[in-house]
């Protein structure tokens, strides 16, 4: 079976109409689960030691005690409270588990992470710690890996990955997304690749193989994938114009591809904005179900 990892604490407690689907982590466990997958691997909270090798421990302390500055929090956008900073932990010890998974069967796939717009000083853009990060550098700090590479489909550029690794050669950052899409400042990634408005499958798809052969030339020796359902045609962030079958078809093309160079796979959600939380929940599960699918493919 796919490994897959969740735990209840990715879902905080959030005020009513937040702005953010906060319920999609519930409703994607439950989703899974109603597919067949389980028992899930559950992550304790990161320790602050591990979230201080990606971020500034001055930072890691105050969303520990909830203690954010009001201009911080403002740019997160999220209330910084107790429950969203151990969602943040567990968060960034799910991704950290769900590579050292990887590094075992070859796949696996978190159920959250993907908060690819914190950067070393703060979080930003719904994002607290950046979970990839922190677990890249875990991994390093292990010597479980020396080299890494980020592939981010999320429809959001993912500056806050570009930052934190901008002066590191041992990892690249590469990032396809919406050219007129948050961020207004981008980060210089490895290799950007800017999509203009509504952009369909057929076309995200022919830049899509184009942007793998040039990532995967990259040296690595894992490689974290942001699965971002946001540049669908119906979510409210997007902008972008995909299709679920699209979005199966970019998640199966990843992993054919990463699973053909012989790396470990690492799987996280990323955005996906939409007020029907079920419908977005089952399109988050698309990714699973293409790494399920995998697990039967030969590397």
């Amino acid at each position: 079976m796919l490994p897959v990892v969740h735990n209840p604490r990715y879902q905080a407690v959030f005020p009513p109409g937040h702005r953010f689907p906060m319920g999609k982590y519930g409703a994607v466990a439950r989703v899974l689960a109603d597919l067949g997958f389980g028992p899930f691997y559950e992550p304790a909270p990161a320790p602050a030691e591990w979230i201080a090798l990606a971020h500034d421990r001055a930072y890691v302390d105050q969303v520990l005690s909830a203690d954010v500055p009001a201009k911080v929090a403002r740019e997160i956008g999220f209330p910084m409270t107790d429950s969203v900073a151990l969602r943040a932990r567990t968060a960034s010890a799910g991704t950290t588990l769900t590579a050292r998974l990887a590094l075992e069967h070859g796949i696996a796939c978190n159920t959250a992470g993907g908060s690819h717009h914190a950067r070393r000083e703060q979080g930003a853009g719904f994002c607290v710690f950046n979970d990839v990060a922190v677990a890249i550098r875990v991994l390093q700090a292990d010597r479980a890996i020396g080299r890494a590479l980020v592939f981010d489909c999320d429809v959001h550029q993912g500056d806050g990955t570009a930052w934190i690794f901008e002066r590191d050669p041992a990892v690249s950052t590469v990032s396809i997304h919406g050219e007129h899409n948050y961020p207004v400042r981008k980060a210089p990634s490895t290799l950007d690749v800017p999509l203009p408005d509504g952009t369909e499958d057929e076309a995200y798809l022919a830049v899509l193989d184009e942007t793998l052969e040039a990532a995967l030339a990259m040296p690595a020796d894992i490689v974290f994938y942001n699965a971002g359902v946001d540049p669908h045609r119906d979510d409210r962030l997007g902008r972008l114009a995909l299709t679920d079958r699209g979005l199966a078809e970019r998640d199966r093309r990843v992993i054919a591809a990463v699973q053909r160079r012989g790396l470990p796979f690492v799987g996280v959600l990323g955005g996906g904005y939409m007020t029907d939380v079920e419908t977005l929940a089952r399109r988050h599960a698309i990714l699973h179900l293409m790494a399920r699918e995998a697990m039967g493919v030969s590397t």
